[in-house]
């Protein structure tokens, strides 16, 4: 389908390593004068549904600086664009949790927030587990909870999980149910 906007000027107000802030003088598609802020991001999101031979899975703890919230969340992480997603997402799993999976199967890919940023992401159930030294960067400080599957996607339904990308990655893995992923 043909793009409706029309983009006159872009400049980048904002860069770091992780993103940069857009702003665009447009043609909306009705053909008035406007702006159009977009974020871009720099790294894909990870995030892994590590579920092992009892049907339980693991849940990482920490508190979200942007939120101002202590969280619990699947495992997660930053695939730098133009790298292997799936290369990502065992290193990350291995980080956060220690756990290493002989299994890895694609669940699902997404945009986040699609109105306002380019961010994509990707996510994996990883079977096969087995448990080694966990290798959290300088930038996390995490907490491990192994629970029934169930139970985290009970978290998702009750509140208790709130992060967007576990949310998803959860509640696909409830609906797809005892179909082979």
């Amino acid at each position: 389908m043909k793009n409706p906007w029309t983009t006159l000027t872009t400049t980048v107000p904002y860069d770091n390593p992780w993103i940069s802030v857009e702003h665009n003088e447009v043609l909306n598609p009705a053909g008035n004068p406007g702006i159009y802020g977009v974020v871009r991001f720099k790294n894909q999101a990870i995030g892994i549904v590590p579920i092992d031979e009892d049907g339980y899975t693991y849940l990482v703890g920490q508190y979200r600086f942007a939120t101002g919230r202590y969280e619990w969340e699947i495992p997660e992480g930053g695939c730098p664009v133009g790298t292997d997603p799936l290369a990502t997402a065992q290193r990350e799993l291995k980080e956060e949790t220690g756990l290493v999976a002989e299994h890895w199967t694609q669940l699902m890919d997404f945009y986040l927030s699609n109105s306002v940023t380019d961010e994509y992401g990707v996510a994996y159930v990883a079977r096969g587990l087995r448990q080694e030294a966990a290798e959290p960067e300088d930038t996390e400080e995490l907490k491990l909870k192994r629970v029934p599957l169930q139970e985290a996607i009970d978290m998702t339904l009750d509140g208790r999980i709130k992060d967007a990308l576990s949310v998803l990655a959860l509640q696909r893995v409830g609906l797809l149910g005892a179909r082979p992923i």
